[in-house]
């Protein structure tokens, strides 16, 4: 079997490593003219580390960790208002990893078989009863058994073959970037540090070498993204007060900026003819859920596992959305029911909030209320993707 891949994000590149231990040919293409360094910090665990654990890609992993203790909200001085344990909302193991990090080391460790095309745009696709031809911008065409969008929030997959009507806005926009300040990064320390505010809200992470991520997020109306992101971001934190002018006076070019929209992707069916979608491309869950990393990764598994087990690319593809199609929707309902909690709108939502998240550190409280904020526990979404636990 020949899989065409397109898209060398988090879920491409695991699909790409699987599929091609599998003994399958695999093509990726990747529009972009080289891997993408803009991206923010996340929270690994769950069955996308099982995942990376039996793809045998976990040390390379750790190597490139960080290990964050607290998410803590704090005022415009500094203040701590409130804390939580990250670890306790995850089962198992948790790794704290910068999105380009994480695509590195699944991109170093390809296979040496797989085709990986940096700079290779699809322009078309055609789908028969054996096979799928994609045609590329500079007038190539490659033909394979299947073809595998891969490309994210924004597909062009996606578009090509069922549309442009699948986005469902939140009602936020983020956006994310890394910059040197010494300060800041001992201030922040091993912590995920957040402003407590209303409608907007600036994060920080220490990153290596004294430079910090920043992650930011604030409510809109529009879910069209700014031609300036930059700009824009300074437009919509002005307001915030401890270290975030410091931060946004740092704010680098565009091009180095990671800035979209918050939405996700709710589609009757992940497949047409010989073609499928993976991860964000058909089931973004968006950032409100979280998980979307190891998500994406234990579902790509899952995908590779289906087509080599089944006696036809359509009844592995079939078998694929059977299976997943739940788990996504699960995390797409939570993520809809807590978003009023993830960025409060009123000075009650944001008490609450706070009270909440000291509740939560009480162990038998957390206990109860940790799945309803968390959804399903991720030892059941294992079982639904069939990774080894055990490596």
């Amino acid at each position: 079997m020949h899989a065409i891949i397109c898209g060398a994000g988090i879920a491409g590149l695991a699909l790409a490593h699987r599929l091609s231990t599998l003994c399958q040919d695999v093509t990726v293409l990747e529009r972009s003219p080289g891997p993408r360094p803009q991206g923010y910090m996340i929270d690994f665990f769950g069955p996308g580390y099982d995942a990376m654990k039996a793809m045998g890609l976990l040390p390379a992993l750790q190597e490139v960790a960080y290990y964050v203790d607290e998410a803590t909200l704090v005022d415009e001085h500094g203040q701590k208002q409130a804390g939580i344990t990250i670890r306790q909302f995850a089962d198992g193991d948790l790794l704290s990893v910068m999105r380009p990090d994480l695509e590195q080391v699944l991109r170093d460790h390809l296979p040496s078989a797989v085709d990986l095309r940096y700079g290779a745009m699809l322009t078309g696709v055609t789908s028969s009863a054996d096979g799928v031809r994609v045609r590329l911008a500079d007038g190539s065409a490659l033909d394979g058994d299947l073809l595998i969008g891969a490309d994210g929030i924004h597909s062009a997959v996606r578009r090509e073959v069922f549309g442009s009507s699948y986005l469902r806005f939140l009602g936020f926009h983020t956006a994310a970037y890394s910059f040197d300040a010494p300060a800041i990064h001992d201030e922040v320390g091993g912590r995920f540090c957040l402003t407590d505010t209303m409608g907007s809200q600036f994060g920080f992470y220490s990153l290596r070498n004294g430079r910090v991520a920043a992650f930011a997020v604030h409510r809109t109306t529009d879910p069209v993204v700014p031609a300036d992101p930059r700009a824009a971001i300074r437009s919509a934190y002005a307001g915030l007060g401890w270290v975030v002018p410091e931060a946004l006076a740092l704010c680098p070019e565009p091009e180095q900026i990671y800035y979209d929209q918050v939405s996700q992707v709710v589609m009757p069916r992940w497949s047409s003819g010989r073609v499928v979608l993976v991860g964000d491309a058909c089931g973004a869950v968006s950032l409100l859920a979280g998980q979307g990393a190891s998500l994406g990764i234990a579902e790509a598994y899952l995908l590779a596992e289906k087509l080599v087990e089944a006696s036809s690319v359509e009844e592995g593809m079939a078998e694929y959305e059977r299976v997943w199609r739940p788990v996504v929707e699960e995390k797409q309902k939570v993520a809809r029911s807590t978003a009023r909690w993830f960025l409060p709108r009123s000075r009650w939502e944001l008490v609450t909030r706070r009270v909440m998240l000291r509740v939560l550190r009480l162990p038998g409280l957390r206990t109860l209320l940790a799945p309803a904020l968390a959804g399903k526990p991720t030892t059941l979404i294992r079982e639904a993707a069939g990774v080894p636990t055990n490596g």
